[in-house]
């Protein structure tokens, strides 16, 4: 059985991690805020719903249908709702925003759409090079 978790995963999780919170701390500096306001939660709550991305895409990656779209939405459905579960745990410790299902389902999908794309690219230009 092939490994679900490997290194390029590891690696992929490490800088959307850091790129994500890197251009949250610049958006609440220039809003003037020196410490963020959710604490060490909003942090864990990111590693936690980019692990899931993670995921995501290593199960697009290991799924063999023919149709790469079908690959996609089997990936993309089953992690967008254990993600939206997520949410609805965070909503047991603390009281969610009114647009909190909105929020995680655009930011995850926009996401979820951008590496996606980022690995078709790559495949078709290694396929393109053999």
């Amino acid at each position: 059985m092939k490994k679900i978790i490997n290194k390029d995963s590891c690696l992929l999780y490490c800088a959307i991690y850091t790129i994500t919170t890197i251009l949250n701390s610049i958006l609440y500096l220039c809003q003037g805020l020196r410490d963020n306001p959710s604490g060490n939660w909003h942090e864990l709550d990111r590693a936690l719903i980019i692990f899931i991305g993670i995921l995501a895409l290593q199960l697009y990656r290991k799924l063999e249908f023919k149709n790469k779209y079908l690959n996609i939405i089997c990936a993309y459905i089953p992690t967008m709702l254990l993600t939206f579960l997520y949410v609805f745990l965070m909503g047991l410790r603390e009281t969610l925003a009114k647009s909190a299902y909105k929020d995680i389902f655009i930011n995850y999908t926009l996401l979820f759409i951008l590496v996606v794309g980022i690995d078709l690219v790559v495949k078709k230009i290694k396929n393109r090079k053999r």
